[in-house]
C-alpha cells in the first residue's frame, strides 16, 4: 500500500507511534557520498543506546546504489525512548534526508521490510497482508494510502 502524502505532525507521530507498535525494527542510512551536519551526529549519538549493528552495504529497503562505497545501515530497537527521539527529531516521514538527518527511516517487522521509505523520492509504502495492520493503518487520520 503506497503512502500518497508526506506523512507531517500529527499523522507522522501516529504512524511512527503504529511502526513501534507492529515492528521490531528500524533502519536510518548514513551515505558515505553527502556530507554529514552536526545535527545528524547528534541524533545518531541520541540513538546509540538502541543501537544494535551498522552494516556496510550497497541495497536497503527501496534503494540500491551504485555507488563506489557503500552506504552504512543502522539498524535500530523498537524501543520507546527511541520513538521518542524520532519524533522529536523530525516533523514528517520524508525529513530524513543527509546532511541534516539520517536518510530513509524505514521499519522491519519479523526480519521483512515493513514500512519503506525513500526521503529523496519522496516515495513510502508499507507491506503487510496483515489485515490488522491494515486496519490500524487506513485508521490514521489524514495519511492518504492507495491500496
Amino acid at each position: 500500500m503506497f503512502i500518497e502524502n508526506n506523512p507531517e505532525n500529527k499523522v507522522y507521530r501516529d504512524l511512527i507511534d503504529l511502526a513501534f507498535d507492529i515492528c521490531d525494527e528500524f533502519i536510518l542510512v548514513v551515505r558515505r557520498d553527502i556530507d554529514i551536519s552536526d545535527n545528524m551526529d547528534n541524533v545518531l549519538e541520541k540513538l546509540k543506546p538502541f543501537l544494535k549493528e551498522v552494516k556496510e552495504q550497497f541495497e536497503w529497503p527501496g534503494t540500491i546504489t551504485l555507488c563506489e562505497q557503500p552506504a552504512l545501515v543502522y539498524y535500530y530497537s523498537t524501543d520507546n525512548n527511541a520513538k521518542e527521539i524520532l519524533k522529536q527529531t523530525s516533523n514528517s516521514l520524508h525529513e530524513w534526508l543527509q546532511p541534516n538527518l539520517p536518510e530513509d527511516l524505514c521499519f522491519i517487522k519479523n526480519s521483512k521490510p515493513w514500512l519503506i521509505n525513500t526521503s529523496h523520492e519522496r516515495l513510502s509504502y508499507i507491506l503487510t497482508e496483515d489485515k490488522e495492520d491494515i486496519d490500524r493503518i487506513i485508521k490514521i487520520k489524514g495519511l492518504k494510502i492507495k491500496i
